[in-house]
């Protein structure tokens, strides 16, 4: 095991073994634990009672964060000509067509968000080897396939970002950077949560919010009570 440094220890020793923290303590708290020399992310997990395998308790979404990620997002609009100027004017990093697909088709995946229109996803199926390993496939329940191309990467840009549960029932997701205020951390972190109780299936049965926490690049992870929110 790799010998902790002298801010891990300190970091670690900052956070109670055991102990469940409300939201307010732990977005202050996920801000003094870090010890990373960048500006590092905050992400959340939250593990729900749900049993993915089954169609019917599959949770996916997609949530605007009020103060957005903190991330520079690399929107890539595959549009026809006559919708360039609208994915250019919102904000789009990268627009085209058939030059990207080819792009793609010879492995270039440098974006973090793809949108397109209905009738683009035709020359996109054949990419989806490429793209649905890395999570860049659009999608109709995410809002990048859309006629409302504008909208749809404006959004992206201002901190629209889609989940889905993972095969262990966990929901991750980037939530900001550790220079956000404590109060914007918190507000996204309720955003995303209450979203994800929304979005609560029929079929799940028991407690559905078991578990979350929250944590910034390389430091500990922090236990948020679920009581609040289930």
């Amino acid at each position: 095991m790799a010998k902790l440094t002298k801010k891990q220890k300190e970091a670690l020793s900052k956070v109670e073994k055991n102990k469940i923290y409300n939201l307010d303590e732990a977005s202050a708290l996920v801000k003094e634990v870090n010890f990373a020399k960048f500006d590092a992310s905050v992400d959340i997990a939250v593990r729900l009672g749900v049993d993915p395998r089954k169609a019917n308790q599959m949770v996916r979404g997609v949530v605007s964060l009020p103060h957005g990620t903190g991330k520079d997002i690399k929107v890539l609009a595959l549009v026809t000509p006559d919708k360039e100027a609208e994915a250019k004017e919102a904000g789009a990093d990268y627009v085209g067509l058939d030059e990207y697909l080819q792009k793609i088709k010879e492995g270039w995946t440098d974006v973090d968000v793809i949108v397109t229109m209905p009738a683009v996803m035709g020359k996109l199926g054949p990419l989806g080897r490429v793209l649905g390993p890395r999570g860049l496939m659009p999608n109709p329940k995410s809002g990048t396939v859309t006629m409302e191309i504008g909208k749809a990467v404006a959004e992206v840009k201002a901190g629209k970002i889609d989940f889905k549960v993972d095969k262990y029932g966990i929901i991750h997701a980037g939530i900001g950077k550790v220079s956000f205020d404590a109060a914007k951390i918190k507000e996204n972190a309720q955003e995303l949560i209450s979203t994800l109780i929304k979005l609560k299936p029929t079929a799940a049965k028991g407690t559905y919010v078991k578990s979350i926490f929250i944590s910034s690049t390389m430091s500990p992870g922090i236990a948020i009570d679920t009581k609040s929110v289930n």
